[in-house]
């Protein structure tokens, strides 16, 4: 095994076990070192609901075992998310060697920018978004209905957004990377705005809960954001224009 050609397919499948051992061990290690935080966790999550809850009302478990899964279920998306670094470092090794030195410059930015937007989006869902949905949502509750949210389904509800949010941050890289591919050019981002503000509002609508607030929310910042991939493409010249320029220099 120790004389596998680094190249062949054999070669590039014994490197990618390797790259997934070291991403499965560095996930663990940090669940393992959050593991006894769980419930502080857990109540930093709930934070913003039960900041806005009336005077006496709480949360509650609905399923037995709740109170034990669901702060570690939490527990390990954040230790999932805390080693994205590392994680992304390690594809970066293994896709590294195949890239030339041009794209390598062009993706280490991206692959920083990129994690960095998507913490970006967590925390605009958390310190911005959650505050007035929950507070919407606890202030039209009906007279005489008392509010006592499951932590399970409480837990499903954050994580949707966050990853919504999370996804929704990216757009100024998935529009740089369309750029820089010749996929598409600046102008007809330009020309295809209006078509977006559509596309954002229903995607709003799918990724989001069943409201217009939470819906409006997600699609505004989405529609900034396209709006900032699209100043940041003047900056990165297409590939193929690139190669042109490379060979007649």
């Amino acid at each position: 095994m120790s004389n596998t050609n680094p190249n062949s397919l054999l070669g590039h499948l014994i490197e990618l076990r390797r790259r997934l051992l070291h991403v499965v061990a560095a996930v663990l290690l940090v669940f393992i070192a959050l593991a006894s935080w769980s419930a502080d966790i857990y109540h930093l999550l709930a934070s913003p609901l039960m900041s806005v809850l009336p005077q006496g009302a709480s949360m509650i478990a609905t399923d037995v075992a709740a109170p034990f899964f669901a702060p570690f279920k939490l527990t390990f998306i954040v230790a999932l998310c805390l080693a994205v670094p590392y994680i992304l470092w390690q594809i970066w090794l293994f896709v590294a060697p195949a890239l030339y030195q041009k794209e390598k410059h062009l993706v280490a930015p991206l692959i920083v920018s990129s994690t960095l937007l998507f913490y970006l989006g967590i925390c605009f869902a958390y310190f911005v978004v959650f505050p007035i949905v929950f507070g919407f949502f606890t202030s039209v509750a009906p007279e005489g209905v008392t509010i006592a949210t499951d932590i399970s389904s409480y837990l499903d509800f954050v994580l949707k957004l966050f990853f919504a949010f999370g996804l929704a941050f990216e757009i100024p890289v998935a529009v740089l990377l369309l750029v820089w591919t010749g996929a598409v050019d600046r102008k007809s981002l330009v020309e295809k705005r209006p078509y977006f503000v559509v596309i954002a509002f229903i995607m709003g609508m799918l990724l989001t809960p069943p409201d217009v607030l939470s819906q409006t929310l997600l699609a505004v910042p989405m529609c900034l954001l396209y709006e900032l991939g699209i100043w940041l493409s003047r900056f990165y010249q297409p590939a193929s224009e690139e190669a042109g320029i490379e060979e007649n220099s």
